[in-house]
């Protein structure tokens, strides 16, 4: 019974060290790891969402002229759109109608897709939101209307504002005021407060302490003879260019272009070049409705912000200009893009279209003297 005992005994301690053994050599796994869950994004409240979508529109079609942020004064003399002495007297109707149908005969053109620009009514509004982000409500609209003598306020215009803003014969340098669609919705109370007020950060000063509120309205009331009928609206695109339509005098020689600055060609030169039958490629860089109403003859419609209509302009040598309002932006952008797909032969027709028009230059469309 005892050696019984010993040898249940020994086998018992045996069996205790094999285990220990086990369980040392394979030691049981780790706990699993914490699992640190990210941090959701924050979602944007509808109108931070608008504003948000309402800069990249902006900067994506709008900041070539008035700047990354709407301060303006990038290209042909754009107005700063952030002023707060313009937003406090600018409506939102008056801001939709300068983005819809643009300021016809100047390089604004019409952006609302009604007019066959890009923008929707909700991209009208998120530009608007973007526009008017941390800025002071507009005021309440003034419904009294002007009572002045043009008479009178021609007199003070030419003294005092034609300088700077022109007149229907000669525009300057600060926005065309005899443009018809900016007359047909810019308020006299918008236009009261602009001159009262002037525009901060602008060469616009307030005449609000040298002219007082009777020589205000005679200018306001001169302003106003200017008004002609609006232009007509366009609301197609341009039909789709035509198999062969696109180089002009197709059986013509190459022009022999003389390029200032390796870029510029002077527009006498193109309408020497068309005169003379050469062969030619000439881009209307512009939106649809500023082709629609007015382009130079045979130019084909490819906005500078849809450069894929640039597919159609073979790559074969042939001279390929392009032209805008600005007169270099939207053009060039259609150009450094042409250079960019390797096209060997490139320019921007110098001065724009508005001078080749003012020159009595060939022109054809539906309404060519639309904000002339």
């Amino acid at each position: 019974m005892r050696i019984r005992s010993s040898r249940a005994f020994a086998v018992l301690v045996c069996l205790a060290v094999a285990s220990c053994g086990r369980g040392s050599a394979t030691p049981p796994p780790p706990p699993p790891p914490d699992v640190v869950k990210p941090t959701p994004r924050p979602v944007p409240s509808p109108t931070e969402a608008r504003v948000q979508l309402g800069q990249k529109l902006f900067a994506n079609l709008c900041a070539l002229c008035h700047g990354p942020d709407g301060r303006g004064y990038v290209a042909d003399n754009a107005p700063s759109l952030v002023s707060e002495s313009f937003l406090a007297s600018a409506s939102d109707a008056f801001l939709r109608t300068g983005i819809v149908e643009g300021r016809p005969g100047t390089a604004m053109g019409a952006y609302g897709r009604a007019r066959g620009g890009p923008l929707s009514d909700g991209d009208v509004d998120a530009v608007i939101a973007f526009l008017r982000a941390g800025k002071p409500e507009p005021m309440p609209a003034a419904a009294t209307a002007t009572a002045g003598d043009a008479t009178r306020g021609k007199a003070t215009y030419t003294s005092t504002c034609k300088e700077c803003h022109g007149d229907p014969a000669a525009r300057g340098k600060a926005p065309y005021l005899a443009n018809p669609v900016f007359l047909a919705s810019a308020s006299d109370a918008f236009l009261r407060h602009a001159i009262v007020n002037g525009r901060a950060d602008t060469e616009m000063k307030p005449f609000g302490a040298t002219l007082d509120a009777q020589a205000i309205d005679d200018v306001i009331a001169y302003v106003r003879t200017w008004a002609p009928e609006p232009a007509a609206p366009v609301s197609s695109q341009p039909p789709p260019v035509a198999a062969g339509k696109v180089v002009l005098n197709p059986d013509g020689k190459a022009p022999n272009f003389t390029l200032k600055e390796d870029r510029f060609v002077a527009a006498a030169d193109v309408k020497a070049a068309l005169d003379q039958k050469r062969r030619l490629i000439i881009v209307d860089a512009r939106t649809p409705a500023d082709w629609q109403r007015g382009h130079i003859p045979g130019a084909i419609s490819a906005p500078y912000y849809d450069l894929a209509l640039l597919d159609v302009v073979p790559d074969d040598g042939t001279w390929v200009l392009a032209y805008c309002a600005c007169p270099h932006h939207a053009s060039g952008i259609v150009v450094d893009e042409l250079r960019k797909r390797g096209f060997e032969h490139t320019a921007v027709i110098d001065e724009g279209i508005n001078f080749w028009h003012n020159q009595g230059y060939p022109m054809e469309g539906a309404d060519v003297d639309a904000g002339h």
